[in-house]
């Protein structure tokens, strides 16, 4: 139990996708204009990335090592098109605001890089447990980098203003906001990194 413990805290701290590995930024730049448009994505990711880890997880044995990465990604694509199914059923608005963007998560960093090098060499549970641990930590990412570009680039977060006669600074709700936070939080995070070490 202990070891699946390390597999799902791996993803949210030590080997964080955006902080650590900086890996998946196009939707991250794209998307975390606003914390829904955060959360939705980062739970559109977490249920790829869960899904496909398990299934490859189960197959690992039954794939040709030539064919192995077109597999993966037909696993992928299989999870990805539910997602966005779902999307459009339930929720038309966040499917909009989301865009192109759902349909990318086949070729992400993060879900094909899990693919290969973890679920294709690990059990059912220890698969589940590191697509649950990157998922997680992706959506937190998400959440984070949502939450500054929302209240810097317009003053309020879920739609509700913070300070009221907060001036807002439009270039965080531009692609160029986005670089300027994350570049941020990177650095701020690998000085929390190196302080420790």
């Amino acid at each position: 139990m202990k070891d699946l413990v390390k597999e799902f805290t791996k993803g949210i701290i030590k080997e964080n996708p955006t902080f650590v590995l900086a890996l998946g930024l196009c939707p991250t730049l794209a998307v975390s204009v606003s914390v829904i448009n955060g959360i939705g994505m980062g739970a559109a990711a977490t249920f790829v990335l869960l899904g496909s880890s398990v299934i490859i997880s189960l197959v690992r044995n039954f794939i040709p090592g030539k064919i192995r990465i077109p597999c993966f990604i037909v696993i992928i694509a299989t999870f990805v098109t539910i997602t966005e199914l779902c999307l459009k059923a339930y929720s038309p608005v966040l499917n909009r605001a989301l865009g192109i963007y759902v349909p990318l998560i086949v070729v992400n960093c993060i879900v094909l890089g899990r693919a290969e090098a973890f679920a294709c060499k690990n059990n059912l549970w220890r698969s589940f447990f590191d697509g649950l641990g990157m998922g997680v930590g992706f959506t937190l990412a998400l959440i984070l980098i949502s939450a500054i570009r929302e209240f810097l680039g317009s003053g309020q977060i879920l739609g509700r203003t913070l300070i009221k006669g907060f001036e807002p600074v439009f270039v965080f709700g531009m692609p160029s906001g986005a670089l300027l936070v994350i570049g941020l939080l990177l650095g701020f995070f690998n000085l929390l990194k190196n302080r420790r070490s």
